[in-house]
């Protein structure tokens, strides 16, 4: 009687959890392939920027606070989609408000994905341009962006 319940309850719960797992895995990877092939960028360079920004999780929200401990910007999602972008997703009508970005993970790749095109359109596909996506443009940021474009590279790579 154990055995039957055993076979019959538990073992179809224990085998579902990792597909429902992969299944989501799936998913995100489907919107990665997508942003990438949209923006002419790799889907695994991207997944990567994801796993640096918010582990994965679909739902991270980063308060970013200057010196004095001020917040002075907010990222949001899979891809921490910086606040600065927002009025510009809206006027575009990509998004209603912040909350799409955080229910829509694959909005949210997408998202990441134009920024990063947009900053390769302004200062060319190479490191510290991809290190834009997190440090920003200002040239007292070069170090950071060096950093951050560093941290990527390793990870990318260490995948391989």
């Amino acid at each position: 009687m154990k055995w039957l319940f055993f076979s019959a309850v538990i073992c179809p719960l224990f085998f579902a959890l990792p597909a429902k797992a992969a299944a989501t895995n799936t998913l995100l990877d489907s919107c990665f392939i997508q942003a990438g092939k949209r923006y002419q960028i790799a889907p695994d360079l991207l997944k990567t920027i994801a796993q640096q920004e918010s582990s994965l999780v679909a739902t991270a929200i980063n308060h970013n606070k200057n010196k004095s401990g001020k917040i002075i910007s907010t990222d949001y999602g899979i891809m921490q989609i910086n606040s600065v972008h927002i009025p510009e997703l809206k006027k575009l009508g990509v998004i209603k408000d912040k909350n799409d970005l955080l229910n829509n993970p694959c909005l949210n790749i997408q998202t990441g994905a134009w920024i990063l095109a947009r900053h390769f359109q302004r200062c060319g596909v190479n490191w510290e341009c991809l290190g834009s996506y997190n440090a920003g443009f200002s040239k007292n940021n070069t170090a950071r962006r060096m950093i951050y474009a560093r941290k990527i590279h390793n990870r990318y790579f260490r995948q391989y």
